[in-house]
């Protein structure tokens, strides 16, 4: 049976992370809202449209900046006990500072597992939802890039012709085994260009030995400038939004990057981002029940407030900054993404050593 004193400090603590998480859902709402008014404002949408959008993309929002709402409620939580001088009694019947942690720690792991295996899931079918209906707005309708079992497909309009390409692997910034289908306006074919590499590093791709079929004439060239609205930057992006993928959805998404030849470090260490959700989360409950512990009780609330938020956004910026490393693809995702936890765990273990002395 959970003691009395468990089940306190667990309905106090979920009630300071309801209201916290309240408040930052709300302002999610009102930010994204005006941002959706905007978008659609040139267009001939219905006036509820962006309400409804708003909808589909606070959930996904809301998981991105759970940690922070993590700390600032554990933050309020200290706050309420030790104004209140509970702090003091709790001491008095041997209810130490570390287990107070321990109790707060455990229901944000538990918290941090239903987001990943249940929230997440929903709120990434959600944000493909509002993708695929915000796609339907923008102006870059005219452009497609699909992955099927015969590699890459391109769908590019340049002025009056449209191009289809094909490619069968991704190496680097170059796409190989390229062939480019050119139509005109009444889709009628005016030529085929077919190329061993294609340099797509910006919109002026560079095509190497070249062979161009023009009305039954085949002319040979070594190297032919070609524009597209497409670079690499961009045809990747179009396959790495994965905040409104799932799990499933994810591992589809590395199977087309496997057939692309492209390398599927970013995907794997988004993968083991969220795995270790549960931990970054409790993570942040240790580093603000350390700050609420360790400053003077006579600190002003704005202070604690304001000193909890910058450490979670250096916090932030360095989980950012290792999950750029992977990119370069010169450390190993695994430790891109439990680099950061690590040093943080180290820095909580040892103040919580001394955490009981306070």
């Amino acid at each position: 049976m959970i003691s009395v004193y468990k089940k306190y400090l667990y309905s106090k603590y979920i009630l300071n992370f309801l209201k916290v998480s309240a408040v930052f859902f709300v302002m999610i709402i009102i930010m994204n809202l005006f941002e959706e008014i905007k978008f659609l404002q040139n267009s001939d949408s219905q006036i509820m449209l962006p309400v409804f959008l708003t909808l589909l993309n606070a959930p996904s929002i809301f998981f991105e900046i759970l940690p922070f709402i993590i700390l600032i409620s554990a933050i309020f939580f200290f706050v309420e006990i030790i104004e209140s001088n509970e702090l003091v009694v709790y001491k008095a019947y041997g209810i130490t500072n570390l287990k107070i942690i321990e109790i707060i720690s455990l229901i944000t792991f538990i918290i941090g597992l239903f987001m990943i295996i249940i929230f997440y899931n929903v709120s990434s079918n959600l944000k493909f939802f509002y993708l695929e209906i915000k796609n339907q707005y923008t102006k870059d309708d005219k452009y497609l890039a699909v992955v099927t079992g015969n590699g890459l497909w391109i769908r590019d309009k340049l002025d009056l012709s449209t191009n289809y390409i094909n490619a069968e692997k991704i190496e680097n910034d170059n796409l190989l085994d390229v062939s480019i289908s050119q139509f005109d306006e009444n889709f009628n074919l005016k030529k085929i260009i077919i190329s061993k590499k294609a340099k797509i590093k910006d919109n002026n791709w560079l095509l190497e030995d070249v062979v161009v079929n023009t009305d039954n004439f085949t002319e040979k060239y070594e190297q032919v400038e070609f524009y597209s609205n497409f670079n690499i930057k961009k045809i990747l992006s179009i396959f790495e939004n994965f905040s409104s993928l799932n799990i499933f959805k994810l591992e589809d998404l590395k199977k087309d990057y496997e057939l692309l030849g492209y390398n599927t470090e970013v995907i794997n260490g988004y993968k083991h981002k969220l795995y270790s959700y549960p931990i970054y989360l409790t993570l942040m409950v240790c580093i603000a029940s350390i700050l609420m512990l360790k400053i003077k009780y006579n600190k002003s609330k704005i202070f604690s407030i304001t000193l909890g938020i910058l450490i979670s956004v250096i916090i932030y910026y360095i989980n950012h900054f290792f999950n750029v490393v992977i990119e370069t693809q010169n450390i190993p995702y695994l430790f891109s993404i439990w680099g950061p936890q690590i040093i943080i765990l180290m820095i909580v273990t040892m103040n919580l050593v001394r955490i009981n002395e306070k």
